[in-house]
């Protein structure tokens, strides 16, 4: 099955606002750019975002946000985005923090068919209490708290149970990829890139390299193509427009 698609745009034509989508990357590698900037451009909004972090300011998830295209985050990481920041405590925008292997289990279990899974990972917090804000009142109080969580003692340690994470839409960035959808990512980008391709229940690939089905070792495929939809070649320009999050240098 030929899953590739004409361009950006036709790929993400059906996402309607209001869909929750799940973005791979961490920090500024690995992420879907090319894809986010064709959502930007087809005027999606109220979407719900299940991702490391909201890249950083104007690039990336960063441009829904200072669109003011997302209600809400899921995500480990505020960090580089001071809009992001600025939006969550000013109450413009709901916020769900998770530890960040908590949230990569929580996409892997979705994709994997796992209802939910116990950790130890925030055990006596307010991770498992509850009463983390989500969403702030403009006067800095707090509107939205995240609940409780059940939790259960094993081997007389406190876990924590949390619930798998699916996604209407995964986007996802590949370094290289099949017309039938299996993916290859190269070095760190792998990240978050597989979680959000299982969790969508419709998944887009962007691939700098498209290749012909065969040509990639099955023993090299990081997702198989049962996970993907869609597939959207890469120009040689789109694929090298990668952004540096921290440049520093050094006096010879």
């Amino acid at each position: 099955m030929d899953k590739v698609v004409a361009s950006a745009a036709a790929a993400v034509a059906d996402i309607p606002s209001g869909s929750r989508i799940a973005v791979g990357g961490f920090g500024l590698c690995g992420v879907p750019a090319v894809l986010i900037d064709a959502l930007l451009a087809a005027g999606v909004d109220d979407l719900e975002a299940v991702s490391n972090n909201c890249g950083v300011d104007e690039w990336g998830l960063g441009k829904l946000l200072m669109a003011r295209r997302l209600r809400r985050m899921v995500s480990s990481y505020v960090g580089e985005n001071k809009e992001f920041a600025r939006q969550f405590l000013s109450g413009e925008l709901e916020v769900e923090l998770n530890p960040q292997g908590t949230l990569a289990e929580r996409m892997r279990a979705g994709g994997s068919g796992i209802a939910a899974f116990f950790t130890a990972t925030g055990g006596g917090t307010q991770v498992a209490e509850g009463g983390l804000p989500w969403r702030y009142h403009s006067d800095g109080s707090v509107a939205v708290a995240s609940p409780p969580k059940e939790t259960r003692v094993f081997d007389g340690r406190e876990y924590v149970l949390e619930a798998a994470i699916t996604a209407d839409f995964g986007l996802v960035r590949a370094w290289k990829g099949d017309r039938h959808g299996n993916l290859v990512y190269r070095d760190s980008a792998q990240n978050f890139n597989p979680l959000a391709a299982m969790c969508g229940r419709v998944t887009i690939a962007e691939v700098e390299h498209l290749v012909e089905p065969g040509e990639i070792d099955p023993n090299q495929v990081h997702t198989p193509g049962v996970f993907v939809q869609r597939v959207v070649a890469l120009t040689p320009e789109q694929a090298a427009d990668k952004q540096i999050e921290k440049r520093t240098v050094r006096s010879r």
